[in-house]
């Protein structure tokens, strides 16, 4: 089996943080799906999927990681030629990346007691994200 599904979030920018893990397990368990795999992947190039437990202090420990990696007040190339003062959010999303891809155990996704499905939306504004979720497997 392989089924596509989409879900669908209002973003602020700037390092936003949403807990994608309940809409992830509704899917999966109205597929049937049993064995395999969920892929999760976020079109465009300014948002990014990772894991982590979903709690402010490990959030904010992330976000303050992230601005030391690709600060927001410094120049890069991209806003030169652009000129839409985004570039930070093109290169954080690069780090992180756009997919996850999670294993898939007697009904139920394989991860941590307290590891969340986290989507980070960088951009420099709100936004509307489509995440596509492919089930694959029995």
């Amino acid at each position: 089996m392989i089924r596509t599904e989409f879900i669908q979030v209002d973003t602020r920018g700037y390092c936003d943080m949403l807990d994608l893990t309940p809409g992830v397990e509704r899917l999966l368990t109205s597929s049937g799906l049993k064995e395999g795999s969920v892929l999760l992947f976020v079109p465009g190039s300014t948002a990014a999927l990772t894991t982590i437990e979903y709690e402010a202090g490990a959030l904010q420990d992330l976000r303050d990681a992230i601005e030391r990696l690709a600060p927001t007040d410094i120049t890069y190339a991209h806003d030169r030629r652009w000129g839409d003062g985004n570039g930070f959010s093109h290169v954080r999303a690069a780090l992180l990346g756009a997919h996850l891809e999670i294993p898939v155990a007697g009904g139920r996704l394989i991860r941590g007691t307290w590891q969340q499905i986290l989507l980070i939306d960088f951009d420099n504004g709100p936004r509307q994200r489509r995440v596509a979720i492919q089930l694959r497997g029995e």
